[in-house]
């Protein structure tokens, strides 16, 4: 069970992840995200996850720099973007992340999407920089497990984490499932679906009963179902809130309910039609 907000999971090459983590997509104010990042490590966050698409790497470097934590006791995500995928253009688009974080090192890097005919190539690129130390772990996001199933039987290194759209209405169960048995953690990325789902009778009763909101609720849902979230936030009161998780727990029963919810519902684009 997870207690606290610097609570990890060991991924399967031995690495430790928090649990919990930023999310700065759609922060492409500078200010907004290098304060934010500041905000979510004052208050304990050890986990920030971006992306070259997020065009916002440059931020969250300032902001890590800003903190008081040493950047060695921080989790660092970032990933490649479709039009960056293939071996040389990987390696590049990296280099060049890590030149915006003004960072050595990347404790996660992630392929954005299973961009077709591609992802190979770009996960060979993957593993040599995984081999070369210059990242400590290395993944994918937005894999289905048709994706995945390709991708392991061309690799070396299995991914240590698919980082996937799935919230109460879309619980990824199938996929969870396949990934739980290849020992490839299952993180969430807009884990409160967009905010869409904090409307629900259910969510709004259990958080009730719980002295907490329905997003409270969600997030701790997650986390019960052994999933890696990484809730954005700009303000920082709720940045606090989204990490205010670890004082109540949801029985087997409330665990159903919220299951009850899903309808296979996607807000994001689908992997398999998303337009590359």
């Amino acid at each position: 069970m997870v207690k606290s907000l610097q609570d990890t999971i060991t991924l399967h090459n031995g690495v430790k992840m928090p649990y919990v983590g930023l999310g700065v997509w759609q922060m492409k104010d500078e200010n907004e995200a290098r304060n934010a990042v500041k905000s979510a490590i004052a208050a304990g966050y050890r986990s920030i996850d971006t992306a070259a698409v997020y065009e916002n790497e440059e931020s969250v470097g300032l902001g890590v720099k800003e903190s008081s934590v040493p950047r060695e006791d921080l989790f660092i995500t970032s990933k490649v973007w479709n039009s960056d995928q293939g071996y040389d253009t990987t390696l590049k688009a990296f280099e060049a992340s890590l030149k915006r974080l003004d960072m050595d090192y990347l404790d996660l890097y992630l392929i954005h999407w299973p961009v077709e005919g591609k992802y190979n190539d770009t996960w060979r690129a993957m593993e040599k920089l995984y081999a070369d130390g210059l990242v400590k772990s290395i993944g994918v996001s937005n894999f289905h497990q048709h994706h995945l199933e390709d991708l392991l039987s061309k690799s070396n290194e299995k991914p240590v984490v698919n980082q996937v759209e799935t919230h109460p209405r879309l619980n990824q169960a199938a996929l969870k499932e396949y990934c739980k048995k290849q020992e490839i953690a299952l993180e969430a990325w807009s884990p409160l679906g967009q905010g869409k789902l904090l409307g629900e009778n259910v969510l709004k009763e259990l958080g009730n009963k719980h002295n907490k909101t329905a997003a409270q609720v969600i997030l701790r849902w997650h986390l019960q179902n052994d999933t890696i979230i990484i809730p954005k936030s700009v303000h920082e009161n709720r940045i606090k809130e989204n990490a205010d998780l670890f004082d109540f727990e949801l029985s087997q029963n409330e665990m159903e309910q919220i299951n009850e919810l899903n309808r296979d519902e996607r807000f994001g684009p689908n992997p398999d039609t998303f337009d590359f």
